[in-house]
């Protein structure tokens, strides 16, 4: 056996993670411990560098330090990698590869650098009268690191090879994949060692390519990371001892046996994409962790803690999107949110690890962290989040608020102030409707609904409750009123609807309301962007009461999007117009196996993007697609089980050449969306034109429904009703082709 002196050795790392190796390095039984930038050097035998190899779970590189010197120049550069006796440090027979890091500003070029220090390498085996090495750049036995500074260079052994963050488990890597050593950090940052041996689960809702599972998973057998390696560099160098490396590897071998024979606790993941579990599914393979580590395909909002054992505890953590190279950074505020719900809810008492990507995203969350630590994942900034989900309280964000059993007060007369006449009349009606709409709000626990649509001619405003918000829309008022009676109308309303409804002054939004066309009804009338979070079946839907006319949730439509969300269960499901997307996420939530919602606004998509993510659905099955709804189905051949389609009444968008009135051009809007109907489909048509007739071609060529009336709810059974709806089949078989002809 070789002499095992104590050397001094230097292992390199990612930013920031240098404390977290150290102490590694120290369980492993370095000493003489001191944290660099992006390393920590240490002293230690053979063996213990035999160890870090092997064990962890932080390092990149273990190098030895060979040499140091000037290289203000190529030959000064020369001259001091010559100085290092090479024959005494490299095995007999070894290749080299050089790897050259720096310039200045006479080593111009690392190519130049690398060549001019291996030319040095071979001439000093030369002038010893030995055969020079052989040169292998795409797979030497042994790399030489020379790092260039300014004027001086220091040259160091790599004991290693391949990165150590390489486990070699990794056959395939989803977008934006999380480095082994990184993921390592991030578990034992979150203690995941001490709650591995108390039995603690581990879960992963969003997991991607599993490389927190598998990382996770080797901790908790006891299985060294670089055991699967078959080869390491420190075996092209002198001082290597394969008899002491046999007993080291054997050692970490048998760890390993015993610590699978024992078993591992419940470690599970999940993901939205299909083809993102796939991944997973051959990594956990390759890893040889099939057995113990399990994924499958589930949304967020549908993750739930594991219930089949006993699990007292556990660590639930995850790398969500940052909005950099995956996920839309606009809708990340709502996944973060609905990812601090669903650890309050479903996961109480357990740890969690959250590495966000922004502070502010962090702070969706809602909940309280215990400890921040700054990383980096590649060049990203980063923050992992630790809390402790027991008795973490959920906070209410001002603009994101959701609320579940509304209870819906009815202030008595006698509660109300002093009023006009005509405040009493309006407020005596809000009351009245308040009471005939009481016992449906108790069936169907709608917190969204109209409460009032201009029923006393005078008070021509609509009122809708959006939860504990109410939402003032003004018609203009005839020519025959002037503005002063309007004015005091208006006034009347203001001053009844606080002691009518219960409802904060401070809690009511107003506008003025103009019969619109084309775009008009969708422009931005603010900026404050704030959202309201509400819920509708089994939905929650963001609402923006303050910047733009409409609020994003048309009101009228909710028997039909929960007609769809019944029919939805392993359909695909297109929403042509879509605008904010609520009829998508209700087709989402009930299980549709996919669904393309099409739209020409930006605005829009993205908005429909943030309800998805504040549902915990992934864009992954949930496409969203920015085009002209008629060119894109004329474009097109892909069919779906169930469309629904709401366009406009009138657009005259500057994206889009000419104009579009329903009316006018529903026939062969209708003939090119029925073109995407499966054989067996259903599509819904429905728009708001209040004087529209359906062209009698349509009722000829397809089997047509009028469903007005069963897609309005009490809040809108009032004439002239708001929209109107019908269903559409093909009539048969041949019918499809006809259509696809046409």
């Amino acid at each position: 056996m070789i002499a095992d002196t104590p050397r001094q050795w230097l292992a390199t790392c990612p930013r920031a993670l240098p404390p977290v190796l150290a102490a590694e390095l120290e369980a492993l039984g370095a000493t003489d411990i001191r944290e660099q930038q992006a390393g920590v050097s240490f002293t230690g035998t053979r063996a213990v560098m035999y160890r870090v190899c092997l064990w962890s779970r932080i390092a990149t590189r273990v190098l030895l330090p060979v040499g140091e010197g000037a290289a203000g120049d190529a030959d000064a550069l020369y001259a001091t990698l010559l100085e290092i006796p090479w024959p005494d440090l490299l095995a007999e027979g070894a290749s080299i590869a050089v790897n050259f890091n720096g310039t200045n500003s006479e080593i111009r070029n690392t190519r130049f650098g690398a060549q001019r220090s291996k030319d040095a390498i071979l001439d000093k085996y030369r002038a010893a009268g030995r055969a020079p090495p052989r040169v292998n750049p795409e797979a030497p036995d042994l790399h030489i690191v020379v790092r260039l500074h300014r004027d001086h260079i220091d040259v160091a052994l790599d004991m290693v090879g391949e990165s150590l963050h390489r486990r070699g488990y990794r056959r395939a890597a989803g977008d934006a994949p999380l480095k082994e050593n990184l993921a390592a950090a991030l578990l034992l940052r979150a203690d995941w060692p001490q709650l591995a041996r108390e039995g603690a689960a581990l879960v992963d809702p969003m997991c991607g390519s599993a490389t927190l599972l598998l990382e996770g998973a080797q901790i908790a057998a006891d299985q060294a990371p670089a055991l699967g390696r078959t080869r390491f560099d420190f075996m092209g160098w002198q001082g290597h001892d394969p008899e002491q490396w046999s007993a080291v590897h054997s050692e970490a071998r048998g760890r390993a046996e015993r610590g699978l024979a024992a078993g591992l606790p419940e470690i599970r993941g999940y993901d939205a994409d299909p083809k993102v579990i796939r991944r997973a599914e051959e990594n956990i393979a390759a890893a040889g962790l099939a057995k113990w580590v399990r994924v499958s395909v589930k949304a967020l909002g549908e993750v739930r803690k594991p219930t089949h054992v006993a699990l007292p505890k556990g660590l639930l953590i995850t790398n969500p999107p940052y909005g950099e190279r995956i996920g839309r950074k606009d809708s990340l505020p709502q996944l973060y949110r609905h990812l601090g719900e669903l650890l309050h809810r479903e996961f109480a008492g357990w740890q969690a690890a959250i590495l966000a990507g922004d502070r502010e995203h962090g702070r969706s969350l809602g909940l309280r962290s215990h400890k921040q630590y700054q990383l980096f994942n590649g060049r990203l900034p980063v923050t992992l989040l630790l809390l402790d989900l027991e008795g973490n309280r959920l906070a209410d964000g001002d603009a994101l608020v959701a609320r579940k059993d509304l209870e819906i007060d009815i202030p008595e007369a006698e509660a109300l102030p002093e009023l006009s006449d005509g405040a009493e009349m309006f407020a005596n009606r809000l009351r009245k409707n308040q009471r005939k709409l009481a016992s449906w709000l108790k069936r169907s626990g709608n917190e969204c609904y109209r409460l009032y649509d201009a029923d006393i001619p005078e008070y021509a405003v609509a009122v809708d409750r959006y939860g504990d918000y109410l939402h003032v829309a003004e018609y203009k008022a005839p020519a025959q009123v002037s503005e002063a009676a309007a004015a005091q109308r208006l006034n009347d309303v203001r001053q009844s609807l606080p002691a009518a409804t219960g409802v904060s002054a401070d809690r009511i939004v107003f506008k003025q309301r103009e019969r619109q066309r084309g775009k008009a009804q969708y422009e931005v009338r603010g900026d404050e962007g704030e959202m309201l979070s509400v819920r509708e079946g089994e939905a929650r839907l963001l609402v923006n009461l303050h910047d733009y006319l409409d609020t994003g949730l048309f009101l009228d439509h909710r028997p039909l999007r929960l007609r769809i969300a019944a029919e939805a269960t392993g359909l695909r499901f297109l929403n042509l117009y879509c605008y904010t997307g609520s009829a998508t996420v209700h087709a989402a939530l009930a299980g549709a196996r996919e669904t393309v919602s099409v739209d020409l606004s930006n605005s829009y998509l993205r908005w429909l993007g943030q309800n998805l993510a504040h549902n915990g659905l992934a864009e992954t099955r949930h496409h969203l697609v920015r085009a002209d709804v008629m060119q894109w189905l004329r474009e097109g051949d892909e069919l779906f089980d169930l469309i629904l389609l709401d366009p406009p009444s009138f657009s005259n968008s500057r994206k889009v050449p000419g104009s579009f009135d329903v009316q006018r051009d529903h026939g062969g809007l209708l003939n090119l969306a029925m073109q995407r109907l499966a054989p067996e489909g259903v599509l819904y048509f429905s728009n708001n034109r209040r004087k529209f007739r359906l062209d009698g071609e349509v009722s000829e060529r397809f089997a047509v429904k009028d469903i007005t009336r069963s897609t309005l709810d009490p809040d809108f059974q009032r004439n002239p009703v708001p929209h109107q709806c019908w269903e559409m089949r093909h009539k048969t078989l041949q019918g499809v082709a006809d259509s696809a002809k046409k």
